[in-house]
């Protein structure tokens, strides 16, 4: 799906989501489809009903920020719908994809120091580009990937070992997915992410019907459990850094948890091993 494709889809998916009492509206008879209809949103938003229409056919129109801040208020967006809005809307199909084969030594270095928590690079497209030893001791297979499989989204849904190694994978694979389509919204149309789309819709048939509800969520840090089958049940906080010299890379951290022996067992393991 293109970027001014995927920018309708995501309206006409919100609009269908609001009821009229959501956004102060009598309820109405008669309403043949869910949600809100095109002009109610129009009207709400100060818009004519062609234009909106228009947007949501993915038409090449342009809108300022400022319409578009008005059609996020009046369809009840929470911050990481309205900037997934903002990034379909605004961003020039012509604006350059960074290119990044390596991990900056700086990267390389900090993850390292952040020995024994698991830690790992993402470049744009969420490919792994570097990660640490604790890393390759929770996830063994990162070292076996393929350069085309080595991305994170890949790995969740497509990798059986991954699959079973994360002990709630559904929601975790659903939340990761969220994060990915709002991280990776300027790049829609890039050829490298369409590929990796299309990859996965044809392996996961989760990944198939969750890509096409177009959920988007920003990060959020929370407590990752995973089942390890020689270190036992670990726990780590999931955390992601973006370096200011590199805005355009992640670094993902799995720190160990107050009182709790997860890294250290699973230290343990390759020392014993």
């Amino acid at each position: 799906m293109h970027r001014r494709d995927e920018l309708a889809a995501f309206l006409r998916a919100r609009r269908e989501a609001l009821r009229p009492e959501d956004v102060g509206l009598p309820p109405g008879r008669g309403r043949r489809t869910p949600g809100l209809r095109r002009e109610e949103i129009a009207l709400l938003a100060g818009v004519s009903v062609t234009w909106y229409t228009w947007l949501e056919q993915g038409r090449p129109i342009n809108a300022s920020v400022d319409v578009l801040e008005a059609l996020a208020r009046s369809l009840r967006l929470d911050d990481a719908e309205r900037h997934h809005l903002l990034a379909l809307a605004t961003r020039s199909p012509g604006d350059p994809v960074p290119e990044v084969d390596d991990a900056p030594d700086a990267l390389v270095r900090l993850i390292d120091a952040m020995q024994p928590a698991p830690a790992y690079v993402l470049g744009p497209r969420w490919e792994f580009l570097a990660w640490n030893r604790a890393q390759s001791l929770l996830y063994p297979m990162i070292e076996h990937l393929t350069t085309g499989d080595r991305n994170l989204l890949w790995v969740v849904f497509a990798e059986p070992t991954a699959r079973a190694l994360v002990a709630d994978w559904p929601d975790q694979a659903r939340r990761i997915l969220a994060e990915f389509r709002a991280g990776t919204a300027g790049l829609r149309t890039d050829p490298k992410v369409i590929e990796l789309v299309e990859r996965l819709r044809a392996t996961s048939p989760e990944f198939a019907e969750w890509w096409a509800q177009l959920d988007v969520a920003q990060f959020q840090t929370r407590v990752r459990h995973y089942h390890h089958p020689r270190a036992g049940d670990l726990a780590f906080e999931y955390q992601q850094l973006t370096p200011s010299e590199w805005p355009g890379l992640k670094v993902v951290c799995q720190l160990p948890l107050p009182g709790d022996d997860s890294a250290e067992r699973l230290a343990a393991w390759r020392s014993i091993a």
